[in-house]
């Protein structure tokens, strides 16, 4: 029996086909991947959203005997920037002078007098100032205000004083300001903000909760910490978030397209359905890239023949 020599037109042909027979069934086969790595990613795509809903949900639940009082989230309401304040030298502000070079503030209602709470609040926002690193005024701008209408600037000087010491930078000394103001001003901005608080005559003091506001430049409320800790890191994205791309490094703002606030957290985290987008973008290309050669030979294999 003769045997074909494996240069003879016949052996090509056989060796085309067979070849052009095994790119089609690769083709195939990494199809089927393909088409089972994007349902895999749509899956967990929609338990991500599940899951972040009923966290939201948990996340805006308030016991009862707090009602009249808890924080309402007014995401995105704007402040008036232009209500007339004190500072701590004694001289009239508004919430705008402080963002003339584009930077955010980070608000603050507490009253100076306050036995309790406001200042666990005021330390827990002082103890992530000092983890930062860099110094207030940079990035954005700390303001807190007084609510109580009867205190004055001589207080808040004080107050600011005590806490910049505890602070121990002095080139942050600029970016912390402490403000009172009359009740025609303070009224409003907490209601802006969704800030609730009355006298308590028994105790002799304000019943309020507690929280900080990422303020934008143009007055919209961008963001809430609740509570008396806080996450530096999480604090900052927040921060440069609310700036709209005026403060921050290329790679915070890549950071943050990658996050979501979790509102129960109080802090980032990875964004799922994010992520499994630039996933699926990622596994396409790299197939993509795998299988054009076998898509080129065999195209050269049927053109040869």
């Amino acid at each position: 029996m003769a045997v074909k020599p494996a240069n003879s037109p016949q052996t090509k042909a056989r060796y085309s086909a067979d070849s052009g027979v095994r790119a089609r069934s690769r083709v195939r086969a990494l199809v089927w991947l393909v088409a089972g790595a994007l349902a895999l990613m749509a899956s967990v795509n929609s338990e991500a959203r599940d899951a972040l809903k009923e966290r939201e949900g948990l996340a805006n639940e308030v016991p009862k005997e707090l009602t009249d009082l808890d924080i309402q989230q007014n995401l995105g309401a704007k402040v008036d920037i232009d209500a007339p304040f004190v500072d701590q030298d004694g001289k009239t502000v508004r919430l705008r002078d402080y963002m003339a070079s584009g930077k955010p503030v980070l608000l603050s209602l507490a009253y100076y007098n306050c036995p309790s709470l406001c200042n666990f609040h005021l330390n827990g926002l002082n103890d992530a100032f000092k983890a930062l690193q860099k110094p207030l005024g940079e990035e954005f701008q700390v303001v807190i205000i007084s609510f109580d209408p009867k205190e004055k600037h001589e207080l808040a000087a004080a107050k600011r004083e005590s806490y910049l010491k505890e602070y121990g930078r002095a080139d942050g000394a600029k970016g912390w300001h402490f403000l009172t103001g009359e009740a025609s001003s303070i009224e409003p901005l907490a209601k802006a903000i969704g800030f609730k608080y009355r006298w308590d005559e028994e105790q002799k003091q304000y019943a309020h909760a507690a929280a900080a506001y990422a303020i934008s430049p143009d007055g919209t409320i961008s963001r809430y910490f609740f509570g008396i800790t806080f996450e530096p890191k999480a604090l900052r994205l927040s921060m440069i978030e609310a700036s709209k791309g005026q403060v921050g490094t290329l790679v915070d703002r890549l950071t943050l397209a990658c996050f979501h606030w979790d509102p129960k957290e109080g802090r980032f985290t990875i964004a799922a359905s994010r992520v499994m987008r630039a996933g699926g973008v990622m596994i396409i290309l790299v197939l993509a890239a795998f299988l054009l050669p076998f898509w080129l030979r065999a195209r050269r294999e049927q053109q040869d023949t």
